[in-house]
């Protein structure tokens, strides 16, 4: 085949057929693709589309491009995605509660994007731990504790790797059709059995509008589904924090908060996602039956005990669950940010807080970036909390004067004081 003639075949507005994207896709993985080949293809695919037919068989190819895992265990093998917030360490708190409910979690995760903060990045807060870990260790990880949140090696969906470089490079990235593959191709190649995904909705989302967050979350199900693995989504609120804390380290202690029973949305979402995970893999009755499994191995200790023995067989402290805070690293600046005026909180801008943590070393401007766990928000309002002029609307935890300076400014200016408060409901919607 020539790369050249599936292009041209975009640019006429057709659809390749399945055996000339399992072409393309292995000509990323292997080079015989090049990158200005790569990238007018994602821009043909960007204005023309693929259709149903065509996303699945792009979504197969990426998967197939690479090593696909088979677990062969005694128990169903399920995961859950994202697509981004703020103050979403949802996976941290599920993938042990799942553990603990019978079923193996080999979560494959990755670092932060733009404004929201990356999974593997919060478990690295933790002293010691590796997510890098290769398919021997990882398969030992998550037969020791029954879940493992690691990055993808190199052999995993290698052409999805290559071409999301090319897309973030090219304004090809918000095309639905490559979204979809690009999310699927990976968590496909981990050999699951079932899938939840949570697409976010709202100002901490990249999905600002419940319409924008429907058509990705009814491709991303049908997609999947047609590919094999048995999928389903909940569209979520993303209109604030999901958990009080922003950064890496700040983030971890909320899940321990959580895994102690602390009730909250953290607490919230991953039950409905946990529930909705258990019924689809035959570990619960129905959808009450699952939230009310998860609830109780959280109140009962067992999912903070399967997160101790994932810490520990990834390489963190063994008593980290009984001691995490004299383990998780501190900033040496601590400043409240105090209201401006007196008011009720009716507004906050989820990607302008994500922006002051990655603005204090929380996350990446560029991919070579040190990330510095400690630094964050911390103690973040709510929507419709009630406050006096000088209370508090947030901790900025930094490394310097001057960026705790500016993070208090972006705080101040992404929470809104006055004006009616629209709370809708943390699911919005659910789709099967």
């Amino acid at each position: 085949m020539d790369a050249r003639a599936i292009i041209a075949k975009l640019r006429r507005g057709e659809v390749p057929d399945e055996a000339e994207l399992a072409w393309f896709a292995q000509g990323l993985a292997d080079g015989a693709v090049s990158d200005a080949q790569a990238g007018a293809f994602a821009m043909g695919v960007c204005l023309s589309g693929l259709g149903q037919g065509g996303r699945v068989a792009l979504t197969r190819a990426m998967r197939d491009s690479g090593r696909v895992l088979d677990w062969a265990l005694d128990a169903p093998v399920i995961d859950k995605h994202s697509t981004g917030g703020v103050g979403d360490c949802v996976s941290l708190v599920l993938a042990p509660a799942l553990a603990a409910c019978g079923a193996y979690v080999p979560m494959i995760s990755g670092r932060g994007l733009g404004h929201t903060g990356g999974t593997l990045d919060k478990m690295e807060a933790i002293p010691g731990v590796l997510t890098a870990l290769d398919e021997d260790r990882f398969r030992a990880v998550v037969a020791e504790a029954g879940c493992a949140i690691v990055s993808a090696t190199a052999d995993i969906a290698p052409a999805d790797k290559r071409l999301y470089a090319i897309r973030d490079v090219t304004a090809t990235v918000e095309s639905l059709d490559l979204i979809t593959a690009s999310i699927l191709s990976k968590k496909l190649a981990a050999g699951l059995d079932r899938l939840v995904l949570d697409v976010k909705c709202g100002s901490g989302a990249f999905m600002k509008s419940q319409d924008e967050a429907r058509a990705l979350a009814q491709a991303l199900v049908s997609t999947a589904n047609a590919a094999g693995c048995p999928t389903s989504a909940l569209i979520t609120n993303m209109d604030q924090p999901l958990a009080p804390a922003l950064g890496n380290a700040l983030e971890v202690a909320e899940v321990m908060a959580t895994l102690a029973g602390q009730p909250g949305r953290l607490a919230d979402l991953t039950a409905a996602l946990g529930g909705e995970l258990l019924a689809l893999s035959g570990l619960a009755q129905n959808l009450e039956a699952g939230t009310a499994k998860i609830h109780a191995v959280v109140a009962s200790g067992q999912a903070a005990e399967a997160f101790g023995r994932m810490v520990y067989a990834m390489g963190g402290p063994v008593e980290f669950v009984d001691n995490w805070a004299r383990f998780l690293p501190e900033a040496p600046v601590i400043r409240e940010v105090p209201a401006p005026v007196a008011g009720r909180v009716s507004a906050i801008e989820g990607e302008t807080l994500g922006l002051a943590v990655v603005g204090l070393g929380g996350g990446r401007q560029v991919e070579s970036d040190v990330v510095n766990p400690a630094v964050g928000l911390s103690d973040v309002v709510s929507l419709g909390d009630t406050v006096a002029k000088g209370q508090p609307l947030a901790r900025v935890h930094a490394a310097r004067e001057t960026q705790a300076d500016a993070a208090v400014a972006a705080v101040q200016a992404a929470i809104t004081l006055t004006g009616p408060v629209a709370e809708a409901p943390l699911v919005l919607e659910r789709i099967t």
